[in-house]
């Protein structure tokens, strides 16, 4: 049984609206809690909100085995609202699960935000619960609850609804958790985790397959680092240069040969758990999605160090771990390449981002297009989009002029007359000279939580990127709430006061 939030006040609870903040704190936390205080103290904002959360749940209790499940019943679990603080207060510091922990239980403010009394009340967050509730969000979830903060945030500075929004997009890389691959070191992950998953179902099942397996890992990782360590040979003479080559060669050979031993058994496991333990398949995946890795890994050393082949860019994978990662160069200064993964943001001329889209083996000239069609779905004032060249195409400029009032594309290469003129057109200079503003955005974000994903798998990649949006729009939220109160406080003051 779960709830948006307690509807009855306990003994020594403060109303959520009477929580005042510090107006010349200049942290992140008070412009972030003023944003969520200012979605819970309004009604209509509240209530769509509300209604978003109230399908936040696991799995298992939207469907159960007979159909939907009754979420009326059942242990009490943590509330939506708190969800949605707590993890708005991850992105919004660029904080792990540890500190978030601390301040849910330490920090007064929050704690008075997320319902809970001064004295009264002893509430205790655990780390897993944290853990396990900040996950059940989805990334369609938090698009929606995104609308709603902009659509708020556009009321709160008084936009007329025939106002026009002129939009602003790029693109920017999130990292992945993961570290510089080798292929050997990938190897050497797959076969790590294979050994162990192995070793564990032996544990379960009281076989000795696998009674060494420390010491199987330890021999494989001597021979890693043994071929890790040796080099090319940088001398002049030709004769000196083969036997290095050869050195490294046989190296490798070692290495592989234990890997591709290791491989065998780890088979022949796999086939007794199934006929002599009566292990189901599906849970034995895990341990053929590392088999596969390592058998991927040996064939592509094999023909890369063996055979001197050139192994294609398209087959190679970049983390057994995180397998969306990419490897991306974009000629930045200091920064050959980032493995993550691309994010498209669109902002609006007030700051706020009104989509986003995980670009997944996609460039930018192939989204733009789609992003346009999306936010114009959400938003259907947007009348013009400004963006690099990056993301100029025929075929974009003519779809995107059929969609907007304004299209600020600038044109690779070579420019035609009719280009000139296009790019010459004063609105045209005017929006191309606000784009840069959209550098501002992606700043923030990365900032505030999107230099590198911290969750795992590419849905819990898309979950972090939407939940750093939300955050963001969050915080512009409270950002704006507090100048307007900071101007409210300065005019009653009046003249002479401030004079004085």
């Amino acid at each position: 049984m779960r709830q948006v939030i307690h509807p009855q006040m306990q003994f020594g609870e403060q109303d959520i609206s009477a929580i005042e903040f510090d107006p010349r704190s200049r942290d992140d936390i008070p412009q972030i809690l003023r944003g969520l205080q200012y979605i819970y103290t309004t009604p209509e904002l509240r209530e769509r909100v509300f209604a978003i959360l109230s399908e936040v749940a696991p799995a298992s209790t939207v469907e159960g085995k007979n159909g939907p499940a009754d979420t009326s019943t059942g242990r009490p679990g943590m509330e939506q609202w708190k969800i949605l603080v707590l993890g708005t207060l991850r992105l919004g510091l660029n904080a792990d699960i540890d500190r978030i922990h601390e301040l849910a239980n330490q920090h007064n403010t929050l704690r008075r935000l997320l319902g809970h009394g001064d004295w009264a009340d002893d509430t205790q967050y655990n780390l897993q619960t944290l853990k396990d509730n900040l996950r059940l969000f989805t990334p369609e979830l938090l698009d929606r609850i995104n609308q709603e903060v902009v659509s708020a945030g556009h009321a709160l500075i008084k936009k007329s609804p025939q106002e026009p929004l002129n939009g602003r997009c790029d693109s920017f890389v999130v990292e992945t958790d993961v570290h510089y691959p080798t292929d050997i070191n990938l190897l050497f992950d797959a076969m790590r985790k294979t050994v162990e998953v192995c070793a564990s179902f032996c544990d379960e099942h009281a076989l000795t397959d696998w009674r060494q397996s420390a010491y199987n890992i330890r021999k494989l990782k001597k021979l890693y680092r043994h071929a890790q360590r040796i080099k090319h040979s940088t001398a002049k003479d030709e004769a000196k240069r083969e036997a290095r080559r050869d050195e490294i060669k046989a190296a490798h050979q070692a290495y592989l040969e234990q890997a591709e031993d290791d491989v065998r058994r780890a088979r022949d496991t796999r086939m007794t758990l199934m006929i002599g333990c009566d292990v189901l398949p599906a849970l034995l995946a895990e341990l053929d999605a590392y088999i596969a890795h390592a058998e991927r890994q040996i064939d592509q050393i094999r023909r890369r160090v063996i055979f001197g082949q050139t192994i294609p860019h398209e087959e190679k994978v970049f983390s057994i771990f995180e397998p969306h990662t990419e490897w991306i160069s974009k000629g930045k200064a200091g920064v050959p390449v980032e493995l993550g993964l691309r994010v498209c943001v669109l902002e609006d001329q007030d700051r706020f981002i009104l989509h986003h889209r995980v670009m997944e083996k996609l460039t930018d000239d192939q989204v733009i297009v789609a992003m346009v069609k999306e936010t114009r779905t959400r938003f259907p004032r947007l009348a013009s989009i400004s963006t690099d060249k990056g993301f100029h195409s025929r075929a974009n400029q003519r779809d995107l002029a059929e969609l907007l009032d304004r299209v600020v594309v600038p044109k690779k290469g070579k420019r035609s007359a009719a280009d000139q003129a296009r790019e010459g057109d004063p609105e045209f200079i005017r929006l191309r000279r606000q784009h840069s503003a959209v550098e501002s955005a992606i700043n923030a974000l990365e900032v505030h939580g999107l230099d590198r994903c911290r969750d795992h798998g590419i849905r819990g990649f898309k979950r972090y990127v939407a939940m750093a949006v939300v955050a963001r729009n969050i915080q512009r939220l409270g950002a704006i709430l507090y100048a307007q109160d900071r101007a409210r406080e300065k005019r009653k003051r009046g003249p002479y006061k401030q004079a004085a």
